[in-house]
């Protein structure tokens, strides 16, 4: 059995679609639907992007469909639609249905008008976002989107979690074999990076995580818990206070705050907990944004991604620091990994085989894991 450098051993990419779209099915996803979420979160494990793929199938969507605080049938509402603009109502359906919707709607507008723009009210966590911004690339646009969350960073000077992680997302078409994509969290560290350490038993890196008192906190599964009992707080990007600029993590953690709720005119910050006056939990209503972009609408495609594509080799042909051989731009060790992974699968850590095996056995799947 082929095994990755931290012997995790791997599971072939028709098998884990197999699996997680029968087990998404049994849950009462559509299977079209079923089909595309299961895509995402593969997508998130084809680029490397641990924190949002096979290791938040069960936690976040299918324990959630179980709790009754996610839809898996997804309804979605036009509220409100312009030439260029759209409101969208997910009643909290599956977070990745209403974002392909938004996301499509935005390209036939920008390939009408130029540009199209889409907010999305009561969703669900929609996966990795540059999957969304990916979309509008593709099709030789440029691709933005964001999404607030359920609070985590503290705002600077503070410590407790107001704002969620809260990604702002870039895709662009290049000449070369992958876009350049920028997805990542305005904070230093995203919750689910903090979930896979708690379950490989992993420490959190020091000064990405605080408590109510001030004091840095390590412990990867006493911060899951904190968090989520608002005792901890992450850092925003650039860190505690102002020396690294924290401030600057801060501001754009709370664009996409603003972006995500004002827009549709939804719910925000501490509203996110999931959480009722009671204690009780509830679907968490999250707000989305998507943009879409066309470069025809400017000096055109070819041009747009030529010149793209000249400013990255250039980046990547700078200086290098002392001992390091290689500069990256966005995008590109997303696409390395690929190459990696493509012919080998998916690394299935230890805690995951178990999840896996038991959704298999509760669900009567005929599906067999190479890890048995």
């Amino acid at each position: 059995m082929l095994k990755d450098k931290d012997n995790r051993p791997y599971v072939s990419w028709e098998l884990m679609e197999s699996f997680m779209t029968q087990a998404f099915v049994k849950y009462g996803v559509p299977e079209e639907d079923a089909k595309l979420c299961t895509d995402v979160l593969l997508d998130s494990d084809r680029k490397g992007i641990e924190s949002h793929g096979c290791n938040r199938f069960k936690p976040i969507y299918l324990d959630r469909i179980k709790k009754g605080i996610l839809n898996p049938v997804t309804k979605i509402d036009v509220l409100k639609e312009t030439p260029t603009t759209a409101v969208l109502d997910a009643n909290d359906g599956m977070g990745m249905v209403a974002s392909k919707k938004a996301m499509e709607m935005c390209i036939e507008k920008a390939h009408k008008y130029g540009m199209g723009m889409v907010a999305v009210r009561n969703s669900s966590h929609f996966g990795i976002a540059g999957y969304w911004a990916e979309m509008a690339s593709k099709e030789g646009m440029i691709g933005i989107c964001g999404t607030n969350a359920r609070p985590s960073i503290a705002p600077t000077f503070g410590v407790e979690n107001m704002l969620g992680t809260n990604p702002l997302t870039f895709s662009m078409p290049t000449d070369e074999e992958f876009p350049f994509t920028l997805d990542c969290a305005t904070s230093v560290i995203q919750n689910g990076k903090i979930e896979y350490y708690a379950r490989i038993g992993h420490d959190t890196p020091y000064g990405l995580v605080i408590d109510r008192d001030g004091n840095i906190m390590t412990d990867s599964k006493q911060i899951i818990k904190d968090i989520r009992s608002e005792k901890a707080a992450l850092a925003p990007l650039g860190g505690f206070g102002e020396e690294m600029g924290g401030y600057k993590g801060y501001g754009y953690a709370t664009v996409v705050e603003i972006l995500s709720a004002a827009l549709q005119g939804g719910i925000f910050l501490k509203a996110l907990e999931g959480k009722n006056e009671d204690g009780s939990i509830r679907p968490y209503h999250l707000g989305h944004f998507f943009m879409a972009i066309d470069t025809e609408a400017f000096m055109g495609l070819e041009s747009f991604k030529k010149t793209t594509g000249d400013i990255l080799r250039e980046l990547r042909n700078s200086q290098k620091a002392p001992d390091q051989d290689r500069i990256y731009t966005a995008g590109e060790k997303e696409w390395d990994v690929w190459q990696e992974r493509k012919d080998k699968g998916v690394p299935i850590t230890e805690a995951v085989q178990e999840e896996y095996k038991q959704i298999r056995d509760e669900l009567n799947l005929d599906i067999r894991f190479p890890f048995e």
